[in-house]
């Protein structure tokens, strides 16, 4: 018996356990809902990652009267910048508060991308909540109000966090050990 669940990484270690993760998560929606006690903020989710990370922290905000949207965006080329939105938001935010919450954030340029994008449409503020700053191949600034946990240079799956759409629905965040042969998986 390989002592692994069928849906774990063969090769890989818990580097975030499940509690340590909703213990964050639950500070940082009681950290949103305190900043934003006076207004009504939109939580905008970059897709698909983010889903598991999002549904968690909106309910941390602890009855925040706030309104959730989405982004869908596709990168081309590793660390080229170049980015497409493949679905957009529904809802204006102009003059509004918006929290963008990404699952990750790692080179920053497609980040950079979206604020710019998101800052073009004149929302009143702007903001970055993010479960995990990979800053090693930080490429730009970015302005980040909210980090879950600031982790290295690993690939991490589990808590939404996916390998070629594998491992997401893990209640922990896993790094995969890159040099172990994945093609048997």
């Amino acid at each position: 018996m390989s002592g692994h669940r069928p849906n774990e990484p063969p090769h890989g270690y818990v580097l975030i356990g499940a509690a340590l993760l909703h213990q964050r998560v639950r500070e940082l929606g009681a950290q949103i809902a305190a900043d934003y006690a006076e207004k009504r903020p939109i939580l905008v989710g970059v897709l698909r990652g983010v889903v598991v990370f999002l549904a968690d922290l909106l309910k941390a905000t602890d009855g925040l009267p706030c309104e959730v949207d989405f982004m869908a965006i596709s990168s081309y080329g590793s660390g080229s910048g170049v980015v497409r939105i493949e679905k957009d938001l529904e809802t204006s935010i102009e003059g509004r508060h918006v929290i963008l919450v990404e699952d990750i954030v790692d080179t920053g340029l497609t980040l950079r991308f979206i604020l710019r994008n998101l800052e073009a449409r004149r929302p009143a503020s702007l903001v970055v909540c993010t479960l995990l700053d990979k800053q090693a191949h930080r490429l730009v600034p970015l302005p980040i109000r909210y980090t879950g946990f600031a982790i290295g240079d690993r690939f991490v799956v589990g808590y939404g966090l996916d390998e070629k759409q594998r491992y997401r629905n893990l209640p922990d965040i896993w790094v995969i050990d890159e040099t172990a042969d994945r093609s048997a998986g």
